[in-house]
Parts: C-alpha cells; sequence; structure tokens
C-alpha cells in the first residue's frame, strides 16, 4: 500500500517482521557478522517503526557507506571487562555499536543493582544510531538511566563559525507503571545531522537558525550547512551542553572528541568512531525504603504536565508505534527503492498491496 498528500511524501506499509527480514538482508550482504546483522537490524527497525526518519532504515546507508570505506570491523567482537565495581567497560574493537551496547547491558543491570548506580563505558565504537532505544532498554529493567555520546566536529560553538562539536546527543528514561517510560533523546545541536540528508533528500530548505555556510553566513541549504557548520540549539546553552558531553563521553572515559573522531575519519564521511558514557541508577536504592512514595511523586509530576495539554517527550513516537503495529511500518518510496537495491531484491517485492 502507498500514500501520499501534498505535504508529506508517498510511503510503503510494511509489517515489522518483513521489513527486519529485508534489513538484515541488507546488513548480512555487508558482510556484517551475524550478532552485528542482528543487533544493528532491531536498532534501524525500531526507528523507523517510531517514525524517527532520520534514524530509520535511512541509517542503512550510512552503514554500507562505513562498510565501502573499510573504517568499520564487521566481525568485531566487544570485550567486557565488569570487575564488581560501579563501572563496567566495554572495547566494541571499532565495531558498530549497538552489539556493544548488547553485551554489556547485562552487566550494567547487574552493577546497578548491587551498587545503586552503575556506569557503562563504551569505547572504539561507530555510533549510528539513536540513544532512546538504549535507555528503554534499561528502564524495561526498572532502572533510570543517561546517555551521553559525541560524534563528528560538525556543530560550532556558540559564538563561533567553524565546526568544533559533534551533535552530541543526550538521552534520558524513567521508569513508568505501563508499557512506556518517560524519555527524551536530543542532539544538543539544532537539528540531527540526519536531518541534513532528509531534506537534501526531500529538496526541503532546513529551518532557519540551524547553520551557517562555509563563509559562516546563515543559511537553510542543507548542502551549503553541510560543507559549513551546524549550530547548538538555544545558543550559549546547547553549547555548553555540547561541551559537556565532549567532556564526559570523550575526555573522561578516554576516547575521542568529535574533532578528534573527524581526523580519523580522515575524509571517508563515515559514521563517526568514539565513546559513549551510560549511567544507570535504581530508584529502589534512592528510595530510602519507600519506593511507593517516590513513584507516586513521579507520576503527580508528569500527570500535571498532561493535564495543562503539554505533550511528553517520546509521546508521539509511541503513538507511531502503536500505529505500526496496526498498519505496518511507513517507509518513504525513494527510501525504499534504496533499502531493497541494498537488500538486492526488487522493488516491489514485499510492499503490501
Amino acid at each position: 500500500m502507498t500514500s501520499a498528500s501534498a505535504d508529506f511524501p508517498a510511503m510503503v506499509q510494511v509489517p515489522e517482521a518483513e521489513l527486519t527480514s529485508i534489513v538484515q538482508r541488507a546488513l548480512a550482504r555487508m558482510g556484517l557478522s551475524d550478532a552485528h546483522v542482528q543487533a544493528i537490524a532491531k536498532v534501524i527497525v525500531a526507528g523507523q517503526r517510531d517514525a524517527c526518519q532520520s534514524h530509520g532504515v535511512y541509517r542503512l546507508i550510512t552503514c554500507a557507506d562505513a562498510v565501502r570505506a573499510g573504517k568499520v570491523r564487521l566481525d568485531a567482537e566487544p570485550t567486557v571487562r565488569a570487575t564488581g565495581s560501579p563501572i563496567v567497560q566495554v572495547d566494541a574493537q571499532f565495531g558498530f555499536s549497538p552489539l556493544a551496547f548488547e553485551r554489556g547491558l547485562p552487566a550494567l543491570v547487574e552493577a546497578t543493582r548491587r551498587h545503586g548506580l552503575g556506569a557503562l563505558v563504551i569505547r572504539h565504537c561507530f555510533h549510528f544510531s539513536a540513544l532512546w532505544p538504549e535507555i528503554e532498554a534499561i528502564t524495561a529493567h526498572g532502572l533510570a538511566a543517561l546517555a551521553l555520546t559525541p560524534s563528528h566536529a560538525w556543530v560550532a560553538p556558540a559564538g563561533g563559525s567553524q565546526p568544533l562539536f559533534g551533535t552530541n546527543p543526550i538521552a534520558f528514561g524513567w521508569p513508568r507503571p505501563g508499557p512506556n517510560p518517560y524519555v527524551f533523546d536530543f542532539a544538543t545541536s539544532a537539528i540531527a545531522r540526519g536531518d541534513l540528508e532528509l531534506h537534501r533528500r526531500a529538496g526541503q530548505p532546513l529551518p532557519e537558525g540551524c547553520g551557517v555556510d562555509a563563509d559562516g553566513e546563515p543559511s537553510t541549504d542543507p548542502v551549503a550547512v553541510a560543507r559549513g557548520a551546524m549550530l547548538a540549539f538555544g545558543g550559549h546553552k546547547g553549547s555548553a551542553l555540547s561541551t559537556m558531553v565532549e567532556l564526559m563521553a570523550g575526555a573522561l572515559i578516554g576516547d575521542w572528541t568529535s574533532r578528534e573522531s573527524l581526523t580519523f575519519d580522515d575524509g571517508a564521511g563515515v559514521a563517526p568512531c568514539h565513546g559513549e558514557l551510560v549511567l544507570a541508577f535504581d530508584p529502589a536504592a534512592f528510595a530510602d525504603g519507600d519506593q511507593a512514595t517516590q513513584t507516586a511523586r513521579a507520576e503527580q509530576l508528569l500527570d500535571s504536565i498532561t493535564a495543562q495539554g503539554a505533550r511528553l517527550p517520546s509521546q508521539r513516537r509511541f503513538a507511531a508505534r502503536e500505529a505500526s503495529a496496526r498498519q505496518g511500518i511507513a517507509v518513504p518510496v525513494e527510501l525504499w527503492h534504496d533499502i531493497m537495491a541494498l537488500a538486492d531484491l526488487p522493488s516491489d517485492q514485499g510492499t503490501p498491496r
């Protein structure tokens, strides 16, 4: 089935199991090991399922570019070091990040249960995915979580015009009664890097205030901004948060800053290679024996937000998730042709009629 309107591109609706199979086939054709295929497919399909276009199946193209450049290790086996302390160390061995996170998650949960809080340090990973799938994997264990990661130097600091920071996302999750946690995940840049390409592909200008061209002049042209610099959201506030990410998920953990990641890339133009810091907190350990009151107070706060007609972060994602379960996952037609080509399948195969 395809659908379109004057404001939205034509879409195909694909059942989740079918889209997963196609994504897995495409990743396997790139030469990735089965463990990486399974882990990467989960986060890519989850992004598309939740209507996160910049982190959905479009990221297959990101993976393909990195593989072709010869930067990423296709069969990298992450090594996990958990010594009984609150800190769990994972070396991704220059592979894609989803498998490294999966391998480290059980040790992070165990450390957090034991100590009340825990830290997962991932080094030497190629990171392309959103952070909310990782956050939701942690909140599913009843833990709160915070994740930080740099990227490539694409973003100018407030008052500057030269790329220095990455998009430097920050994500947080709080477990709630019911199926969905409280989650936010946002770049500290005014727009996600993937959105530049999506706007270019759609022939649409960027919103005002997202970037500057190579001469430092404000621009809404996604190509010009890609050649110049993106901007942090909120001026000096976003710039300060972005600096924090560089320090905490770069310098603190002994991995690359966004500038160093871009230097390693050396013009290949592939997914950033760097580290990630994930912090987890056990609410029960902080509740001093009164977790029921703690939970009730949290729920009262969140209910007070929605009672005013305001929307909690991720509510649109969760609604899209429900719609995808009923109708199939929506994929833009042009992108559908691209991923089917990566899977070496005819573009009409698997499209519901």
